[in-house]
């Protein structure tokens, strides 16, 4: 049967769309439709538009303990290029004191968001000389693209710096800068270089 051919072809795919079928040999808009249809019976979880996982594939994931690596490897899928950087990343080093409720990434192309079952995956578009300060984290079968705290942090200040007008609408940000050495300034400030504007300089010197 088509059922136990599809779902036995995707089984251990981390995602998978309609080309991802080919070789049952059924047309484009016949798998969109038993897609949509095993999505209703909740077999599996549409993550965007004609991309998908199993929920299978995310119980297993759940029991081997590497759910949360799946999350930030969709997060780098669902729009690409992209990686995780802003909120998302500065938690992780506990620089905010309050928990994100959002996947927050930062990509090339226009500013973006998807809701799924996994959370709600928040891109932001950035100028190309700007995308980077990121690194490849592999963890078990992800390769994961996320920004090194410094570049987190010139993120999140870039994004909000005309909101930012003075000294204390940086406090007002209640950061825990005890976490951010000498060497991560060093690094944050490069990026303010290669961005080059005046209110970004201001906003470093208000840190200090």
């Amino acid at each position: 049967m088509k059922t136990t051919q599809i779902l036995k072809l995707v089984a251990t795919l981390p995602s998978f769309g309609a080309a991802d079928l080919a070789p049952i040999g059924e047309g484009r808009t016949y798998l969109n439709i038993i897609l949509s249809r095993y999505v209703k019976r909740g077999i599996m979880v549409r993550l965007r538009k004609n991309l998908y996982v199993t929920k299978s594939y995310l119980d297993n994931a759940e029991r081997r303990g590497v759910f949360s690596d799946y999350v930030e490897f969709v997060a780098n899928k669902l729009y690409s290029p992209s990686y995780l950087s802003l909120e998302y990343v500065l938690h992780e080093h506990n620089m905010l004191t309050e928990i994100p409720r959002n996947i927050t990434s930062v990509g090339l192309r226009k500013t973006d968001h998807f809701s799924n079952d996994l959370g709600n995956f928040i891109y932001h578009k950035i100028r190309e000389e700007l995308f980077v300060g990121f690194k490849v984290a592999k963890k078990g079968n992800f390769s994961i693209l996320k920004a090194t705290k410094a570049k987190a942090f010139f993120d999140f200040l870039y994004f909000r710096k005309r909101l930012l007008k003075d000294k204390r609408s940086i406090e007002e940000l209640r950061l825990n800068l005890e976490e951010f050495t000498e060497d991560n300034f060093n690094e944050l400030k490069g990026y303010v270089e290669i961005e080059r504007s005046q209110r970004m300089k201001e906003i470093i010197n208000w840190l200090k």
